[in-house]
């Protein structure tokens, strides 16, 4: 009898480590991220990174989003760290103080779970809130264009925070945020066909300019915008020498390399693309779309 007791006790135990051994994997398992809240998240920068943008459409999409994301959070089915970042972006996207809070308590809670979250969202989140309140921004996130048609950093008060609590969050140094309100109030290139310039002329005006201390972008980005704006028009020759012209501007970017590489290619330049290309992938190996088309290539 006394044996029928311990064998039946240590089995008790050996079932009972078993359950909590259980209960500890189970509970370390690692949780995975929501792809209805990914799907939101694609949603929301698809409607912000369309060629043409219609703001009232995506003011409702977002009205929409913000509901969703809502009845996740009170189905308990926001729960990973990308979650809250995802879920966080898109009351970031809100229109008054209460969205711009959640956001900040939905990214505290993202970068809790992942000390490593990227936590520009969070400092973007509190300069929203701090202004929708009628307070400073701190951090320098939220640039604006006034009323003379200059970009800006309203109310902003650049005395609260370091350079280096601006780093730890993904911000722009003081040094750096100068240096984007200077860029993003150059004149456009599309100022020049206004004045009656051919393309021709304006690559031989860029050709002569200082591109750091000119008066308009000159940037490897504001080039190809010219360049794609030119392909919509169907003006391909013209928009080739553009995305030409950059490569020369730019010689160690492998996108102008690419996206000329790609043009050739559309237009039937076969062995021009594959050398634009394969410069490409020596900027970046990573280039897997170049890679896919040397191969159809050749």
């Amino acid at each position: 009898m006394y044996k029928i007791i311990i064998l039946t006790i240590t089995l008790l135990l050996l079932s009972c480590n078993s359950k909590e051994g259980q209960q500890k994997h189970n509970s370390h398992e690692k949780l995975a991220d929501n792809p209805e809240l990914i799907a939101i998240y694609n949603s929301d920068q698809s409607d912000r990174k369309a060629e043409v943008i219609d703001w009232a459409m995506v003011a409702k999409n977002d009205k929409v989003r913000r509901a969703k994301v809502n009845a996740l959070l009170s189905a308990n089915k926001v729960r990973t760290a990308l979650d809250y970042h995802h879920a966080a972006l898109i009351f970031q996207h809100g229109t008054n103080f209460l969205s711009y809070r959640k956001a900040i308590e939905l990214m505290k809670k993202s970068i809790e779970l992942d000390p490593r979250a990227n936590k520009w969202l969070l400092a973007s989140a509190i300069d929203r809130y701090r202004l929708s309140t009628f307070r400073s921004q701190i951090f320098g996130t939220n640039y604006k264009i006034n009323k003379d048609g200059r970009w800006e950093l309203p109310n902003y008060d650049s005395t609260v925070m370091t350079d280096a609590e601006r780093i730890a969050h993904g911000v722009e140094t003081l040094a750096q945020q100068r240096e984007t309100l200077k860029q993003l109030n150059k004149k456009q290139l599309t100022e020049l066909f206004k004045m009656g310039k051919s393309v021709d002329e304006i690559i031989q005006f860029i050709k002569k300019e200082d591109i750091s201390n000119s008066a308009y972008d000159l940037t490897a980005g504001a080039i190809t915008d010219l360049g794609h704006q030119l392909l919509n028009q169907n003006r391909n020759e013209e928009a080739l020498a553009i995305f030409k012209l950059n490569t020369e501007l730019y010689p160690n970017e492998f996108k102008t390399f690419n996206i000329y590489g790609k043009c050739l290619h559309a237009m039937g330049y076969k062995q021009a693309a594959i050398v634009a290309l394969k410069k490409s992938l020596v900027l970046n190996p990573k280039n897997e779309n170049a890679k896919k088309t040397i191969s159809e290539l050749e």
